[in-house]
């Protein structure tokens, strides 16, 4: 590969160890009288100076996380926070040269808008992690108040906020509201025999209206995807558990609301802010502050422009990696490798090791998202649209029954304080998704009229002046598509490595823990814990 300072390509191999000279190879719970011994070299490498180390030999890494987007930052910072004595040499490495993966946020004059996600549930798991990183002071929180809308026959309506507020909207009729109370009762075809896609499942709960009017904007919303293909139990796994606990959902409800009190009290982390409803957060300066704090954090244990060009399983029964980067190619070796990078390119990466578990990552499917943001001046709102003179509400969905291209606007200046300068408002919008594949034809400002096109018809006048575009980014592979049949998969690559021998090779990201931001933390944690116990088998003498 071409290098910064030179252009001959150098291999470098690092020394990454506590400090002793002798050291024996490590193998999970071996009862061999005999073991084969490994011989330091001279000096112990710090971690800030992995990159600079030219002359010395095998290097032996606790764990190192390959990719740099949110999910191996957080199991970076996880291992670091939760589990510190598990892996003290721990290294992270991205192939870019910036970490936070899908995570994009631009600000210029006088906006601040994403590219990528745009909010995060404030669970407890994703709390931790702001609060770990230092950002407690940075976070802000939606107004929990605020409506949120989905298009109907022309006209944005409110959605209820919870079950009980149900009968006072006007999204659905009176049979709808009567068949989604008698079905979440249990009154309802019994479940089939199959694993159900999140249309047949809330049809058969819930009645076609709830599916139509709440579910399908909302499948197109999170996952820009085709809910006659996503996988209930792999989608929405807590919804779907409901049924299989208490036989209805209502039922299971109850049941968990019970087994949650009857279980032992964890007492809360004091650190913690105590959101007030159903909201959404961000921080003062975009969602890029927490991978940002945590890099930061990381210090040199983040290796940036490093990109994995193969792995190889050693006889000592850890893993060899080899980087291109800026100063050559560079040998790692360690006892554990987390894989956070998008299954397909995992799949590339796996395939010398296991067919079958590369077979299987190449399965799952990313389909193309566009997000376009754009600002229109404060009066270009139509005055329907306006909630005391101002533009309220988290944002719109749009059923794909509705003739509209756009899946959904996120009112960003709105949602957080100091997104758009003032006398603007600033919309976040997504386009394309599993039904919509064709927007890779299409070029930015073909793009940007589409969604302009589409606002006019519902929120913006008519006659309102063109707006400005602040930003279009496209995603050609964006969203991993929990279709039926997903978790299955997933355990087929899980189990191909358990029975090749890959033991302390791990998968993580959104195609294993889920698409939401807030899902990625919590996921991070779980992967942490296991890859502290796979280490924790291992004694070093």
């Amino acid at each position: 590969m071409s290098m910064a300072n030179s252009s001959t390509s150098i291999s470098v191999t690092l020394t990454y160890l506590p400090n002793c000279h002798l050291r024996r190879s490590f193998l999970p719970n071996s009862n061999s009288k005999s073991k084969p011994t490994r011989i330091r070299c001279e000096s112990t490498i710090s971690p800030a100076r992995l990159s600079t180390q030219s002359n010395l030999d095998g290097a032996l890494a606790d764990a190192v996380v390959v990719g740099g987007g949110i999910s191996g930052l957080c199991i970076a910072q996880a291992l670091a926070t939760k589990h510190p004595n598990a892996a003290p040499n721990l290294i992270l490495t991205e192939a870019t040269d910036r970490v936070g993966g899908n995570i994009t946020t631009i600000e210029r004059d006088g906006y601040l808008w994403e590219e990528g996600p745009n909010s995060f549930q404030p669970s407890d798991p994703m709390l931790t992690m702001a609060v770990d990183s230092g950002l407690k002071e940075e976070l802000v929180l939606g107004d929990p108040t605020a409506p949120r809308f989905v298009l109907w026959n022309g006209k944005l309506r409110p959605v209820p906020s919870s079950p009980k507020d149900l009968p006072f909207f006007d999204l659905m009729s009176i049979p709808g509201k009567l068949r989604a109370g008698f079905g979440a009762l249990g009154i309802r075809p019994p479940p089939p025999g199959h694993e159900e896609s999140v249309e047949e499942f809330v049809r058969r709960n819930l009645g076609d209206e709830v599916f139509e009017r709440l579910i399908e904007p909302f499948c197109s919303g999170v996952y820009a995807g085709d809910p006659s293909k996503l996988s209930m139990k792999a989608a929405f796994g807590k919804v779907w558990k409901l049924e299989q606990i208490g036989g209805s959902i209502i039922g299971g409800t109850f049941k968990a609301i019970q087994e949650r009190n009857q279980a032992p009290k964890t007492p809360r982390d004091p650190r913690l802010p105590k959101p007030k409803g159903q909201t959404v957060g961000s921080f003062r300066k975009g969602l890029a502050m927490l991978p940002n704090a945590i890099s930061s954090r990381l210090g040199s244990k983040v290796k940036l422009s490093w990109k994995l060009s193969s792995i190889s399983k050693l006889d000592n029964g850890g893993y060899s990696l080899t980087y291109e980067t800026p100063e050559g190619l560079v040998t790692l070796q360690t006892k554990s490798v987390i894989f956070t990078v998008p299954s397909h390119v995992a799949s590339s990466l796996l395939r010398p090791l296991s067919d079958v578990a590369a077979d299987s990552l190449a399965k799952f499917y990313y389909p193309p998202v566009a997000a376009v943001s754009i600002s229109y001046p404060k009066d270009a709102i139509r005055p329907e649209c306006l909630i005391d003179g101002e533009l309220k509400g988290f944002g719109q969905l749009i059923p794909r029954s509705q003739g509209v291209e756009t899946l959904g606007t996120i009112y960003s200046s709105s949602l957080f304080p100091n997104r758009a300068p003032s006398g603007r408002i600033l919309l976040l919008n997504y386009i394309g998704g599993a039904t919509n594949t064709g927007i890779l034809s299409k070029t930015e400002g073909e793009l940007v009229e589409a969604v302009d096109r589409d606002l006019r018809k519902i929120l913006i006048r008519p006659n309102a002046p063109n707006p400005i575009t602040l930003g279009v980014r496209v995603w050609p592979q964006a969203i991993p598509q929990f279709l039926v049949g997903h978790l299955d998969i997933l355990d087929s690559a899980k189990g191909a490595l358990r029975n090749d021998g890959l033991q302390g090779l791990f998968l993580a990201g959104n195609y294993v823990s889920g698409v939401a931001l807030g899902r990625c933390v919590e996921g991070a944690y779980d992967v942490a814990a296991e890859v502290a116990s796979f280490l924790s088998q291992y004694s070093y003498k």
